[in-house]
């Protein structure tokens, strides 16, 4: 049990009337049919993963290298899809992964949250629809792809195609959106490069690397606490330099 160390309170005036009591006290006083531990094994459906279908259509490209393409469709209960098979490829080839395009998955419909979260090398997850947030999130050299459906009569470039902090923490990869990102895009890119038609705001924030290309409009906030890599921007409208925070970098 955690208890409050006299010694340090009673050489320090400043501590003599705080009372740590209730934040101290053990959870079973409070509590005592409680469980304090694990005693029931979560069950997070992994069995039910979209990936463990990827895996066995890629057997050929996991065990031998041989190049796989091939279509499946996804909604937005399948999320980090692409994660699993990533850790399969890097079990066997390490950080280096599979050459490029080695495996690439057509998807059709709208993924879940964290399509493509920590792709590794030799994977290319190509997507003709919408996604939710953190796609890519964590990009390890693999490459996604994400434009709206082929018979959409609606123009990309206004439209948002996937969700919010897309490529958070990416260290390398190629990410290309037809369409425009939701709120921070790239917020903790180190290496990854990306094209997109457009973000929300706080794009490229805590940026350290990689390049990011924003074929449109930015929302406020852009690059806070950027400091490194480079964003190309489209200024169509003009007023880029005001959405941007100028606090670290130049525009």
């Amino acid at each position: 049990m955690l208890e409050v160390d006299k010694e340090v309170t009673r050489n320090n005036e400043k501590l003599d009337n705080i009372d740590l009591s209730l934040l101290l006290r053990p959870a079973a006083d409070l509590r005592p049919d409680a469980a304090q531990y694990c005693v029931q094994k979560q069950d997070h459906g992994l069995d039910m993963a979209l990936d463990h279908k990827l895996i066995s259509l890629s057997k050929a490209a996991i065990e031998k290298s041989l190049p796989v393409y091939f279509e499946t469709t996804i909604c937005n209960v399948n999320r980090a899809v692409g994660t699993m098979l990533s850790h399969e490829v890097t079990k066997r080839y390490n950080r280096e992964g599979l050459p490029a395009d080695t495996i690439h998955i057509k998807f059709n419909g709208s993924a879940g949250q964290s399509l493509g979260a920590f792709l590794c090398p030799g994977i290319i997850l190509e997507l003709e629809g919408d996604s939710n947030d953190y796609v890519g999130k964590g990009l390890s050299g693999g490459k996604i792809v994400v434009y709206p459906p082929k018979k959409s009569k609606f123009d990309p470039k206004e439209n948002i195609v996937i969700g919010n902090v897309a490529l958070y923490g990416a260290t390398s990869g190629e990410a290309y959106f037809n369409g425009m990102a939701a709120e921070r895009f790239c917020v903790r890119n180190s290496g990854a490069r990306a094209v997109v038609e457009g973000v929300g705001d706080h794009g490229c924030e805590y940026m350290t690397g990689g390049t990011v290309v924003v074929l449109g409009k930015t929302g406020r906030n852009f690059a806070a606490g950027m400091s490194g890599g480079i964003a190309y921007i489209l200024d169509v409208d003009g007023q880029f330099r005001s959405r941007c925070n100028l606090e670290l970098v130049r525009s």
